[in-house]
């Protein structure tokens, strides 16, 4: 295939057919499609996800969580070239950090899980959150959806362990897990109202040598702690599992733990809740987003924000004042129309 044919703009049903034949190039090429901000883009996407999303929603969703270092990048590879070996299909998105100055992602060009994209069953997609073409952050349900649809039956969904990327994680995947280092009983106080309550599995990753020992410790003192902290999934508790994703040893341990928790939640009904909660609360966001751009794109709207943060600026008024003099304005105005 020539450079100028790969680079030629794929219409509405070369796309649908390309990503219902599992075509990785094509998957590849929906995703950035789906992440740009340009509006011809964002028109053919929503067609495109219009279209394709009965054919979603039959993988399991993973999220995986944990601070940098801890591991998850080998500890995926591991897991995505185990469930690759059995035959199963394994795409992994990997939200990294972008940076607030600069929009680039902050592990830049960190080599990735080198193994498992080489494997024919496997699909990896690395994207900064923000940035020219969005951010995968913003975008990762839509990724979601096209890669089931390509025929992935694993979605894995990393992210770095910072900020609030694990309260989005959780609201878009099944089954979450946080990893974290031996030794890191020192940090639970931190995690309690953090990773740990939003977590169905924690792995105590790096189990091995001079740390299997430490490890150990570390696992006890999470046993203790979960007692006094809400499981994040109805009728599920948090479990705790040893891991080294080096000598591999944990690695079926969690995958069996996962099957446990689908074929669970499955007859009791909670994964068909929580997938419903989950589309509905995309739903409601993707409302306010775009009232929210509708809103601001009014005339009207731009020239009173104009002029009010002006006020702000020389400090004539508050900002919580300026927002009251905002709606006050418009309360006789059409605020969602261009007249």
């Amino acid at each position: 295939m020539s450079k100028s044919k790969r680079k030629k703009n794929l219409n509405l049903d070369e796309l649908v057919n390309g990503i219902l034949s599992s075509d990785i190039s094509v998957l590849a090429r929906a995703i950035t499609l789906v992440e740009s901000n340009l509006e011809s883009h964002q028109k053919i996407s929503q067609q495109l996800l219009n279209n394709i999303i009965q054919y979603s929603g039959n993988s399991i969703r993973i999220g995986i969580t944990g601070s940098p270092g801890v591991g998850k990048s080998t500890f995926i590879e591991k897991l995505g070239l185990l469930l690759c070996e059995e035959g199963r299909r394994v795409a992994v998105l990997t939200i990294d950090p972008s940076s607030p100055i600069s929009k680039g992602s902050i592990l830049g060009d960190k080599t990735r899980m080198e193994k498992l994209s080489r494997h024919p069953n496997a699909f990896i997609r690395p994207s900064p959150t923000s940035g020219a073409m969005g951010g995968v952050g913003k975008k990762t349900r839509e990724s979601i959806l096209l890669c089931e649809a390509a025929g992935f039956d694993v979605v894995i969904v990393e992210t770095v362990g910072v900020g609030q990327s694990e309260v989005l994680v959780r609201s878009m995947v099944d089954f979450f897990a946080l990893l974290i280092l031996p030794g890191g009983g020192d940090e639970l106080q931190g995690f309690k109202r953090g990773s740990v309550e939003l977590a169905d599995a924690i792995v105590i990753n790096k189990a091995d040598g001079d740390n299997l020992n430490l490890a150990k410790v570390t696992l006890n003192e999470y046993q203790q702690a979960l007692q006094y902290i809400s499981n994040p999934t109805e009728g599920w508790k948090t479990r705790l599992i040893l891991a080294s994703a080096i000598n591999g040893t944990g690695i079926n341990e969690f995958w069996q733990l996962v099957e446990e928790f689908r074929n669970k939640t499955i007859d009791t009904g909670i994964f068909q809740v929580r997938r419903r909660e989950q589309i509905l609360d995309w739903f409601y966001e993707m409302v306010k987003e775009n009232v929210l751009n509708f809103f601001l794109s009014n005339r009207r709207v731009k020239v009173l924000l104009q002029d009010l943060e002006q006020e702000i600026f020389l400090g004539k008024i508050s900002p919580s004042f300026a927002v009251e003099k905002l709606f006050e304005s418009l309360k006789n105005e059409n605020p969602l129309g261009n007249k």
